[in-house]
């Protein structure tokens, strides 16, 4: 098979990574890449945004499947491109991807399938939004209605700071288009999950679970960003919960969305609130996360493009997929400033001296590469990844990578996974 893969992150990396095993592999693609990606496909130039370009390349060099790793290509209706063309894309159409493309769409799907979720209201108006927020109260969450690269969530502890975050959506228009409605959500307790599922239309096998870490400083504090770091398994995640998960929440979403006519086919990536009262849904996204790819997709045997393939042509549940029952920790190294200013260009060496050990792989996710050095080239430069027989040994493993490396113009969380320990 000749398989292009979209985008050029560290999430990206992995899924190149993970299809390069695959034996039914001839030919791989990725557009546009990364210096890691270099090393085991054929970078392509073409930003993830063009998609009409990216089905033109696909129809032009017989590409037989096309995995896109960010949510962008896939909102703006790459796999309705491709359709037409009769290529194979392994993500939701359009519609269907309107699961993380309208936060007011996914709730509505959720209450017609009775999926447990936070109780919501939307709004295009600012004063009726503030209504709402001085009779419920705080703390409560605002979110952007749309794509809003992730900063479009705000979990307000103070009347105050929802009002701000309505206003900088509905009247200061911070988030353009993105932010012209707003969901405002009652305020959920619990431990975070990203749950991930494989997903053929109709049917659905568990992807892995992961535990991300937003905040980028240590001990959850300072603005949240992309994710710092991830570890998987989540720690209290048992197997009941996994079916729960399973049953209430991915299967009852999958049958709504074949009953409105806009089947899933593809990754379902659920962010979930573990309550009190079980597993709820805080938000859906219709790709693998970032980094929570780069940490369980290491700990996969099967074959991920054979179970790629199945999503696009059904029959999934009789692709089985068998993970390594160890501990993986992933440590996001940022460029000073992140999430905020940060400089551009500077030089990382020691990645070979980092990478040298069997249980330890670097992911690069925002370099590019000047003759020989690699050079820092975006916010989150780089992931390491460790895994190992248990949760602290895989953290010492990444941990030990990440100090070889020589980047004085970077930083890191040092506490990732450390909470569970």
């Amino acid at each position: 098979m000749r398989v292009l893969v979209i985008g050029s992150g560290g999430r990206e990396h992995a899924l190149v990574r993970a299809i390069a095993k695959s034996p039914l592999v001839t030919k791989l693609f990725c557009a546009p890449g990364n210096p890691g990606i270099a090393t085991v496909a054929e970078l392509v130039p073409i930003p993830v945004t063009e998609v009409e370009a990216l089905a033109s390349f696909a129809a032009s060099n017989d590409i037989d499947l096309v995995v896109p790793g960010p949510e962008a290509p896939l909102v703006a209706g790459i796999a309705d491109l491709l359709a037409e063309r009769g290529i194979r894309c392994c993500g939701p159409s359009k519609a269907a991807a309107q699961l993380e493309g309208s936060k007011q769409f996914t709730k509505e799907v959720a209450d017609a399938a009775g999926i447990p979720t936070a109780r919501w209201e939307a709004f295009t108006e600012a004063h009726h939004a503030l209504d709402f927020i001085s009779r419920r109260g705080a703390p409560i969450v605002v979110k952007a209605d749309g794509l809003a690269a992730g900063k479009g969530v705000v979990v307000a502890q103070t009347e105050a700071e929802a009002e701000a975050a309505v206003i900088a959506c509905l009247r200061e228009g911070t988030f353009g288009v993105a932010g012209a409605r707003v969901v405002i959500e009652e305020f959920m307790e619990g431990p975070e999950v990203s749950v991930f599922a494989l997903c053929d239309g109709t049917e659905a096998v568990f992807l892995g679970a992961a535990r991300d870490h937003k905040r980028v400083g240590d001990g959850d504090t300072g603005p949240n960003t992309g994710g710092m770091g991830a570890i998987a398994p989540p720690p209290g995640f048992t197997h009941e919960t996994r079916t729960q998960v399973m049953e209430t929440i991915i299967r009852p979403t999958l049958v709504e969305m074949e009953r409105r006519g806009t089947p899933f086919r593809g990754i379902l990536f659920a962010g979930l609130m573990l309550t009190e009262e079980g597993p709820k849904l805080i938000e859906y996204n219709v790709r693998f996360g970032d980094p929570e790819a780069e940490t369980l997709l290491p700990l996969l045997e099967s074959d991920l493009l054979a179970a790629l393939l199945a999503a696009c042509e059904g029959g999934l549940a009789a692709v089985p997929l068998r993970w390594r029952a160890e501990a993986s920790v992933s440590v996001v190294l940022a460029a000073q400033g992140y999430p905020g200013a940060y400089h551009r260009g500077t030089r990382i060496a020691g990645l070979d001296k980092a990478a040298a050990e069997e249980a330890v792989t670097l992911f690069h996710a925002g370099t590019r590469a000047e003759g020989d050095a690699i050079l820092a080239d975006g916010g989150r430069v780089l992931v390491v990844n460790g895994t190992g027989p248990s949760l602290t040994i895989a953290r010492n493993r990444a941990y030990a990578a990440v100090d070889a490396l020589e980047w004085p113009e970077g930083f890191c969380r040092r506490d990732i996974g450390a909470h569970f320990l």
